[in-house]
């Protein structure tokens, strides 16, 4: 039980310091600066210019599905490299496993493009 303590005293003490930092800054922070709210302060800053429409406003699909394959693809690559780091260690069926998940991941991202997702008027 020692063992583990005195190996993971450090990141304690890391997480520690970090937490009584923060703290310390942000009540700092808090304190200190002068609050003196002005109509400038207050508004919606959107770009530069006043905001023209509701925020609660629905947004196309096309952001929801440009950022869902954005999570594919980026997922891809964390299984895919790892895999490719222990490919000379891993078994045949390891190889084509990822062969036919990459494969299924092609189909997705040709059906995709085939539906128009990736098109931007």
């Amino acid at each position: 039980m020692k063992l583990i303590f005195t190996e993971y005293s450090i990141i304690l003490i890391f997480l520690s310091i970090s937490f009584l930092l923060s703290v310390l800054f942000f009540s700092l922070s808090y304190f200190l600066i002068p609050k003196k709210a002005d109509q400038e302060k207050i508004s919606a800053y959107e770009c530069g210019f006043n905001p023209f429409d509701d925020a609660r406003a629905t947004f196309d699909i096309r952001f929801y599905l440009v950022a869902i394959l954005f999570l594919i693809f980026d997922l891809e690559i964390s299984f895919l490299f790892p895999w490719s780091l222990a490919l000379n260690s891993i078994s045949l069926f390891g190889f084509w496993s990822m062969i036919i998940f990459l494969i299924i991941l092609t189909i997705g991202f040709i059906y995709e493009w085939y539906k128009g997702a990736l098109e931007w008027e």
